[in-house]
């Protein structure tokens, strides 16, 4: 069985040879995590996935999906411990120097309805020459060779999720009580791109995998309510959806972290069938998701923390995808990237253990 026809068929809980290893953001570290890894190996080269036989999932064609042509990325101030600069999506933002903190975003390039329309004319025409940079002919190369899926959409696109790039958090909340259509339009706007460019991905290649970046959740919470997500998101997911009817996806996704135990039901409603990382410091037991929405494919949802405690901590969330594997359309994983608290000995434990729980 190729490694994506196994994804694809787990998910769906369809039989498989074994459940896909090393598959998802739960195995992936930090790059300082990777930094502390190669230290403590004395191996300037190591690469975990490599290192441990991880499995591939789904290759992403090569194509602009967003703001294009791009903002010219310029360095606007810095000093010995900061710098801020803007990014190719217009952002305007103040990073630490040595990488080791989220950024500080100051600036979006919507701050009015004006601004949109300039953006919508200029940089989010899915006509635009040059938005696709893929080979396909070697794309479909690839995939024979490496019998990975097809995935269209990743970070950061998402109905929610772009916006907010798009505005900031604060404006867009503002947005949706005080400018309620100029939101829509943007949300609309962005759905329609996208599925114009996988339109013509599905021209060339079957398309296995939609996936929706969304972030919208905290440890509260989503950061809107459920009625404002109906209302402004759900038209969108049902344009989606749609289209992967028609073109026969299997699999439509949604990333989000932070408890996100009001959006799933909602996002099940309207189509989607998978669903990660589900954080378990934002409160998500993947163990109670599963006998509450036993159609849903999960992956990861174990503790990454444990992986910096001890072995027994570690056997704890083995365990769980242990009893998670038995009922299937589960993929193990930990809850997000890997931390810079995880020690190499205790992360390859871990993946050794897990091995067995797939069945290999």
């Amino acid at each position: 069985m190729k490694p994506g026809e196994r994804v694809v068929r787990c998910l769906l809980g369809q039989p498989v040879d074994h459940v896909p290893y090393g598959v998802g953001i739960g195995w992936a570290p930090w790059g300082e995590t990777l930094e502390r890894w190669r230290a403590e190996t004395g191996r300037g080269d190591l690469n975990p996935a490599c290192e441990l036989g991880f499995e591939p999932s789904f290759a992403i064609p090569a194509f602009h999906a967003g703001i294009f042509p791009p903002f010219a990325p310029e360095v606007l101030d810095q000093d010995d411990r900061f710098i801020v600069h803007r990014d190719e999506r217009g952002i305007v933002m103040r990073n630490r120097r040595d990488g080791h903190s989220m950024p500080e975003f100051l600036r979006h390039p919507v701050a009015s309805a004006e601004d949109w329309q300039i953006l919508k004319a200029e940089r989010l025409d899915p006509t635009t020459p040059g938005r696709f940079m893929q080979d396909w002919r070697a794309f479909r190369d690839h995939i024979e060779r490496t019998g990975e899926a097809v995935q269209v959409g990743w970070f950061p696109y998402g109905v929610f999720g772009t916006a907010r790039d798009l505005m900031g958090v604060e404006a867009l909340l503002y947005a949706m009580h005080d400018e309620p259509d100029l939101v829509r339009d943007m949300m609309d706007h962005l759905t329609g791109l996208w599925l114009v460019l996988w339109a013509q991905v599905a021209d060339e290649v079957p398309i296995d995998h939609i996936h929706i970046w969304e972030d919208m959740s905290g440890r509260d919470g989503p950061l809107i309510s459920p009625r404002m997500v109906r209302r402004f998101m759900m038209p969108c997911y049902d344009r989606i959806v749609a289209f992967a009817r028609e073109r026969h996806v299997p699999i439509v996704s949604v990333d989000t972290d932070g408890d996100c135990s009001l959006l799933t039901p909602i996002f099940m409603e309207h189509g989607i069938t998978m669903m990660f990382p589900f954080e378990v410091q934002a409160g998500n037991d993947i163990e109670e998701v599963r006998r509450s929405y036993p159609s849903l494919g999960i992956v990861g949802g174990l503790d990454k923390r444990a992986l910096a405690a001890d072995r027994h901590a570690v056997k704890e969330q083995i365990e769980i995808a242990r009893r998670m594997v038995v009922h299937g359309r589960y993929i193990p994983g930990f809850d997000h990237l890997i931390p810079p608290d995880v020690p190499w000995d205790n992360f390859v434990y871990a993946a050794e253990a897990m091995r067995e729980v797939c069945g290999l």
